[in-house]
Order: C-alpha cells, then structure tokens, then sequence
C-alpha cells in the first residue's frame, strides 16, 4: 500500500503546483489547498482500489496419493 500513498501523495502534489502556476492558487495558500486536493485524490482512489486477491494455499499430496507428473 505504500506505494499506492506515495503515487497519492505525488499527484495532490502536481495538482497544488499545477494550480499555482496557472495563477489560480497562491503559494500562501498550499498548505490548505494540498490538503483537502490531498483528501479528494485519497479518498477517490481508495474507493476504487480493489484488495489484493489472495491466491488459494497450495497443499502438499496426502499420503497414498502421487503428486501430478509434468508431461514431456
């Protein structure tokens, strides 16, 4: 999950400064601004990531059984 955090953390980044150079935000106001830009992008792509699948637990052959031979 960290890097899902850092990739949230980068792009309410790029979005703040992305604003500021436009003019339509400024400086003094980033830390506000970064926050709630940072709250939305979190919680949107948390919402929509999907948790990982968890791949069924592989059991060794019982007694009496033959493992599966590969085929050449």
């Amino acid at each position: 999950m960290a890097s899902i955090d850092e990739n949230i953390l980068k792009a309410a980044k790029e979005i703040v400064v992305k604003f500021i150079e436009c003019g339509r935000l400024s400086p003094s106001a980033f830390p506000e601004a970064f926050q709630s830009i940072y709250k939305a992008v979190d919680d949107t792509v948390k919402a929509h990531v999907k948790p990982p699948v968890q791949s069924p637990e592989i059991k060794p052959p019982s007694a009496g059984q033959k493992a599966p031979s590969a085929k050449r």
